[in-house]
């Protein structure tokens, strides 16, 4: 699916309005929504586990942790997909949400890029756009303003196609890039994961969700759906 024509399902699932026939036939071809909350919880286990770490629960849908534990990941790998979920965190609060990683080295964040859940106004990481709410965790900054405050639902999308990755927040785009341009190598040498032989290289991973910060994190209509 071309870049335009994902633009154009984002905002019409985003507010609502009808997509043209050509974009309705392009969206079409990707597979059904598949929801990853569930009570059982099946989708995931622990990062490097065979199960669920303790600390995470499920209650009336809300996928929530209260203490730094293991991170969590989906068991299947996803290549293209598009991804949805609400999420809120305690005041001070930090998390991340990774994609297309795998169990290669102590952290996932070693491999999959991170799109950056956080309260802007009460962490540290708040002062930099790069590494504030919906970027692509210092790498790709994000406009200030967007993110709600803590203690309140946000809506995230995330859409990996090939080479091309969006980051949405609260019904915004807020990053583009491409893995492999000139930009990303660029932002990729001048960052933390320079040494990283495989960040942001894999054609396809797990999709991860960090638990290993303190404080409460939760996570609700979690939803990803495969594209061609």
């Amino acid at each position: 699916m071309k870049r335009s024509a994902f633009v154009s399902f984002a905002l019409a699932a985003t507010f609502g309005f009808a997509l043209p026939a050509s974009s309705r036939a392009q969206a079409s071809t990707a597979t059904e929504w598949r929801n990853l909350i569930e009570p059982s919880m099946s989708a995931w286990r622990g990062y490097k586990e065979e199960g669920m770490p303790k600390g995470w629960t499920v209650t009336d849908g809300v996928l929530s942790k209260t203490v730094g534990t293991n991170d969590i990941i989906t068991k299947d790998q996803f290549q293209n997909f598009e991804l949805t979920f609400d999420w809120k965190l305690h005041e001070g609060g930090n998390a991340g949400v990774f994609y297309r990683g795998n169990e290669e080295f102590q952290k996932i964040y070693f491999t999959g890029p991170e799109y950056q859940l956080l309260d802007d106004a009460h962490h540290p990481d708040g002062k930099s756009r790069l590494t504030s709410a919906g970027a692509d965790y210092a790498l790709y900054p994000v406009a200030v303003g967007i993110v709600k405050p803590a203690e309140q639902w946000n809506s995230s999308r995330i859409i990996v196609n090939g080479k091309h990755v969006e980051h949405w927040l609260n019904g915004q785009q807020v990053v583009v890039y491409e893995f492999g341009s000139p930009d990303w190598e660029k932002r990729l040498k001048a960052s933390k994961f320079a040494t990283a032989p495989k960040y942001g290289r894999l054609d396809k991973g797990h999709i991860g969700i960090q638990g290993d910060h303190a404080g409460t994190l939760s996570i609700r209509d979690m939803k990803i759906r495969v594209l061609p």
